[in-house]
């Protein structure tokens, strides 16, 4: 089931309805900072499994 635009621009004024504005909008601030940490700890995490396939190759 695919969704078109009328569907989609349904969905965004229900939920505009529903929660309002103020609401949406510290929810998406809230998402992406949720992503930026999400990616910021997979980089941090890269370096230590590289670090340990060097150690096993020696």
């Amino acid at each position: 089931m695919r969704l078109g635009t009328t569907e989609i621009i349904l969905i965004i004024v229900l939920a505009l309805v529903l929660f309002g504005g103020s609401k949406i909008a510290g929810l998406g601030g809230a998402l992406g900072k949720s992503i930026k940490d999400f990616k910021t700890a997979v980089k941090e995490d890269e370096p230590k499994e590289d670090a340990s396939k060097d150690e096993n190759k020696a």
